[in-house]
C-alpha cells in the first residue's frame, strides 16, 4: 500500500455512538473489505480508477479494496432477504483510497437507510443522527444543506432540450460553480468551431433517434462499429450534444432564471419563501419539490434542530452523480474547509446496483479522522484556556 500509514485513531466516542445508532434501529453492517471494482467504476467513472487499490482474481474479475462503505452496504442489503423492505444499517471500518499525501487507509463510520417511503422524515432523521455524532464529541458545527431535486424540478419545468438537461444536471453534480459554467456554455455554444461542422449541421434540430440513425449510417459507410471505445449510441449522443450547444439552445431568459434560482440561500424558511416567490413570478411548476423541502424542515424541527441555524443553498451540491434529493454537510465552526460528516438522498443507486424495483435510500458518512482531529483541537484549546 502506497501513501502514508493511517494514524492511530483514539476515539472513545465511536463505540458508544454506534451503540446509540443500534438502539435507534440501525443494525451493524460489516461488508467485505475486498469488493468488485465494477460498481465503483460504473457509478463514479473511470477517473476513480487512479484512486483505487485494484487486483484481479484468477477468473479475471477486477476487485478493489473498498474505497467507501455506502456501495458495499447497499450490495449486502440487496443480497439479503430484506431487499426492498425498510432496513437501516450503521458501520465503522477502514476504507482504502489514494488521497495524495494523506493516509490511504482511513476509518469511515455512518448510516444507510433503505426502503423508507416517508422521505422527508427519513431525511430529517439522518441529519439529526449526524448531529448526534458531532455533539457526542462536543464540536460546534455549521449545517450546510441543499436539494438537487429542486434543481432537477426547475430544469424539467423549463422544458429545455434533453441535451441541455443532461449537461446542466451533470454540471450541478460536479464541484464546479454552475453559475460560471452557465456563462461558459452559452458563450461556447455560439463561438466554438468544430472539425465536424457538417455532421453538426446535419443534426441541427434532430431528436436522439434521428441522430442515432445518421451516425449509424456514417459509421457503416466507414466500416466501423465503435470509435475510441465509444459505441454508436455514445457517439450519437455526443454529436447531438455538440449540435444543440452549437445552436445556442439555452435561451437567455432561462439563463437569467437559473441564476436567480442559484442565488437563493439562507435559513430554510427564507429560502422556501424565495422559492415560492420565484415559482409565482415565473409560472413554473416546482411546487411539489418545494413542498418536500418544507416538510423536511418541519421534521427537522420535530427532532429538536434549530432550523434558523441551518444554512440552505439552492447551489449546494456534493459533487456526486448519484444524489437525487436532500444533501448536507456538517463543518467545524471556524475551520470548515472539509466536512466532518456528509450525506444525502440517493434513490437511484440501488437500481443501478441491480435492484428489480426502485428503493428509496438516504444516509451519511462520518469522516472519523477529521472528527478525531477536530476533537483533539477542541480539547487542546480547552486545555490552553484552562
Amino acid at each position: 500500500m502506497t501513501g502514508p500509514a493511517a494514524p492511530t485513531v483514539s476515539a472513545a466516542w465511536a463505540g458508544p455512538l454506534l451503540q446509540s445508532f443500534a438502539e435507534a434501529g440501525y443494525q451493524r453492517a460489516e461488508p467485505a473489505i475486498l469488493q468488485p471494482a465494477e460498481p465503483f467504476l460504473d457509478l463514479s467513472g473511470e477517473d476513480i480508477r487512479k484512486s483505487l487499490y485494484l487486483t484481479t482474481d484468477p477468473g479475471g474479475e477486477e476487485l478493489c479494496l473498498r474505497p467507501d462503505l455506502t456501495i458495499p452496504v447497499a450490495r449486502d442489503y440487496l443480497a439479503s432477504p430484506r431487499a426492498g423492505q425498510p432496513a437501516g444499517f450503521s458501520y465503522l471500518g477502514p476504507v482504502f483510497r489514494y488521497r495524495g499525501g494523506h493516509p490511504s487507509e482511513f476509518l469511515q463510520a455512518g448510516i444507510e437507510s433503505f426502503g423508507r417511503q416517508d422521505r422527508a422524515a427519513a431525511d430529517a432523521e439522518m441529519l439529526a443522527l449526524a448531529l448526534k455524532a458531532t455533539s457526542a464529541v462536543g464540536i460546534d458545527v455549521e449545517i450546510r444543506t441543499g436539494d438537487v431535486a429542486l434543481f432537477i424540478a426547475l430544469i424539467d419545468a423549463l422544458d429545455l432540450y434533453p441535451v441541455w438537461r443532461r449537461r446542466l444536471i451533470k454540471d450541478f453534480n460536479r464541484k464546479i460553480t454552475l453559475e460560471q459554467d452557465l456563462e461558459r456554455l452559452t458563450i461556447a455554444s455560439a463561438a466554438t468551431r468544430n472539425e465536424y461542422e457538417g455532421v453538426l449541421a446535419a443534426l441541427a434540430g434532430s431528436d436522439r433517434k434521428a441522430a442515432l440513425a445518421l451516425v449509424a449510417d456514417l459509421m457503416s459507410i466507414a466500416g466501423a462499429t465503435a470509435l475510441g471505445g465509444r459505441t454508436v449510441a455514445e457517439i450519437a449522443d455526443r454529436f447531438l450534444e455538440q449540435s444543440t450547444l452549437k445552436g445556442g439552445a439555452l435561451p437567455r431568459n432561462a439563463l437569467n432564471l437559473l441564476k436567480r434560482f442559484l442565488g437563493i440561500s439562507g435559513a430554510p424558511a427564507e429560502a422556501i419563501a424565495a422559492l415560492r416567490s420565484l415559482a409565482i413570478d415565473t409560472g413554473l411548476d416546482i411546487a411539489a419539490a418545494i413542498d418536500q423541502l418544507e416538510a423536511r424542515v418541519g421534521f427537522m424541527a420535530e427532532h429538536g434542530i434549530d432550523t434558523s441555524k441551518v444554512r440552505f443553498a439552492t447551489a449546494f451540491g456534493r459533487g456526486l452523480d448519484y444524489y437525487t434529493g436532500f444533501e448536507f454537510e456538517l463543518h467545524s465552526k471556524g475551520n470548515g474547509a472539509e466536512p466532518l460528516v456528509a450525506g444525502g438522498r440517493y434513490d437511484g443507486l440501488l437500481s443501478q446496483l441491480g435492484a428489480a424495483e426502485p428503493v428509496p435510500a438516504v444516509g451519511f458518512s462520518i469522516w472519523v479522522e477529521a472528527l478525531t482531529l477536530a476533537d483533539h483541537a477542541r480539547a487542546t484549546a480547552r486545555g490552553r484556556l484552562a
